[in-house]
């Protein structure tokens, strides 16, 4: 039983669980019959109280949609339900009628994830966002004045699909210093890195065909290849990112059509693979000729040791895909990200990004590119850099002071998270309610697998909340975790299509 919860709306949660059982039982998905969860168990589940499912099963009984038994629980009523209203007798059956691609619709993680940052009851731990309070608008504001003098209109039409060519040009310039050596023809602008990883998977990906992917991994890209009906595999990866060790076996025995990596302060995990594992993924690739798609969004926000070359600017068979993105350095909200790739991957990429959406934000590239003219954007960076780095600290500060012994974590060098390892085993669905309790959000490391994650993890981002907030949302996260783990390891309640609140 699947229950879609949007703790975001001003509908009382009980109602939203009315309205989707209701549902459930008029279009028959529900038979007469079915015996419904417990009070508690669901409310667990779902992370709310149990009086909010007492009401709405309460309601349900009401409408004569549900029997209780003594002995047997709530099951579905076996007569006929009441008439109820005609909106609700005659409401379309779209569920029935919408495509499942894989699974990935029934996967809210990502909404909700973008949902939280209008959430004020919570501390988010979850959001892979930039510090709103540190975002640079007075540049932003002289930007936009000189642009709407000079381009005036412009700004608002229509754009190149492949992306306004001064912006590429730009981008051109900015990639050197990245090690990578390019021209404005071997770069598209995509609506953000989500649009290139799907553009990817439309490209090289058929029903059935396998992509080989660093584990954990992000899970936006887990939900487009899924998405894809590709088949997933992942190769297990420690500090120093996928073991290309276990790499050369798993290309000869799965044959995939594409490798994905995020080899620079990975997500979830911050690792960093360093150059010697780099050259030995791409030397593995290039025997295998199996493209490798790079997904490199934190290359800007690194704290401390030195850059470490992307595997672009050590290809030396044209066999990488570069993708990379503004949103966690700069305005998440533009949706600007960017590929480079050869000439003849860019036309097709083109083509297919051409039926999506035409092209990305036109006004968005002129101001990005107007930033990354002046003095600004490099003054950000580097006074992100010094911002996020007292953020990470600070949360390794808390966790050393709140976290339980048999809670282990990794400190990356760069990036936007620390992973959290548990050498105990805890209920994702209790450790869901309370931290639902308790007001904080966090990612849940099951999220990151292709498969069934071999201990139980957390993926918590230190670069959203004000540093002074970090401690707090620390603690009550381990309060949660505890409190969780004195409850028992046993999955108790059903599994349903709603997350924790991230």
């Amino acid at each position: 039983m699947e229950l879609h919860i949007d703790r975001g709306s001003s509908v009382p949660i009980y109602r939203q669980i009315v309205r989707e059982i209701r549902g459930l039982i008029l279009s028959g998905t529900l038979p007469p019959g079915f015996r419904l969860p417990p009070e508690r168990r669901l409310a667990r589940a779902l992370g709310v109280n149990r009086t909010t499912v007492i009401t709405a099963y309460r309601e349900l009984k009401a409408e004569d949609l549900l029997d209780a038994r003594v002995g047997r629980g709530t099951e579905v009523a076996t007569r006929p339900p009441a008439p109820v209203a005609a909106a609700e007798a005659t409401s379309f059956p779209w569920r029935q009628l919408l495509r499942d691609e894989g699974g990935a619709a029934r996967d809210p993680l990502l909404r909700d994830l973008l949902a939280v940052p209008e959430r004020r009851d919570v501390l988010s731990l979850a959001v892979g966002l930039p510090a709103p309070e540190l975002l640079p608008l007075a540049a932003v504001a002289r930007a936009q004045a000189e642009l709407l003098v000079e381009k005036g209109a412009e700004l608002f039409l229509h754009s190149p699909t492949e992306g306004v060519t001064a912006f590429r040009e730009r981008l051109a310039a900015l990639l050197p210093a990245r090690g990578i050596r390019c021209g404005a023809a071997e770069l598209l602008v995509t609506s953000g890195s989500q649009q290139g990883l799907d553009l990817a998977a439309r490209l090289f990906l058929s029903p059935g065909d396998t992509v080989v992917v660093d584990e954990p991994c992000f899970f936006g890209a887990l939900q487009v290849f899924r998405a894809a009906q590709a088949r997933v595999v992942g190769v297990p990866a420690d500090r120093d990112g996928m073991r290309t060790d276990l790499l050369e076996g798993m290309l000869a025995r799965h044959r995939p059509k594409l490798i994905y990596t995020l080899p620079t302060f990975q997500n979830p995990s911050g690792s960093l693979m360093p150059l010697q594992r780099r050259q030995q993924l791409l030397e593995v690739a290039a025997r295998a000729q199996v493209p490798v798609l790079e997904d490199d969004p934190y290359f800007e926000l690194r704290y401390e040791g030195e850059a470490v070359p992307s595997l672009k600017a050590l290809d030396r068979h044209d066999q990488v895909l570069y993708l990379s993105s503004f949103s966690k350095v700069l305005f998440p909200g533009l949706r600007i990200g960017f590929f480079v790739a050869p000439r003849v991957v860019c036309r097709q990429l083109a083509l297919l990004k051409q039926a999506m959406d035409l092209h990305s934000n036109t006004h968005g590239q002129w101001l990005l590119e107007r930033l990354l003219a002046s003095a600004a954007y490099e003054e950000h960076v580097a006074r992100v850099r010094v911002a996020y780095a007292r953020r990470r600290d600070r949360m390794d500060e808390a966790l050393r002071e709140h976290a339980p012994a048999w809670v282990r974590w990794f400190v990356p060098s760069g990036g936007f998270y620390i992973w959290c390892t548990l050498d105990r085993e805890v209920s994702p669905h209790r450790l869901a309610a309370r931290a639902a309790e308790l007001g904080v959000s966090y990612l849940p490391g099951a999220a990151c697998y292709a498969g069934e994650p071999p201990e139980p993890t957390l993926r918590l981002n230190f670069t959203y909340l004000e540093e002074d907030r970090i401690g707090e949302a620390v603690a009550r996260l381990m309060a949660a975790l505890e409190g969780a783990a004195r409850e028992g390891a046993g999955d108790q309640g059903p599994r349903t299509a709603t997350p924790p609140i991230v």
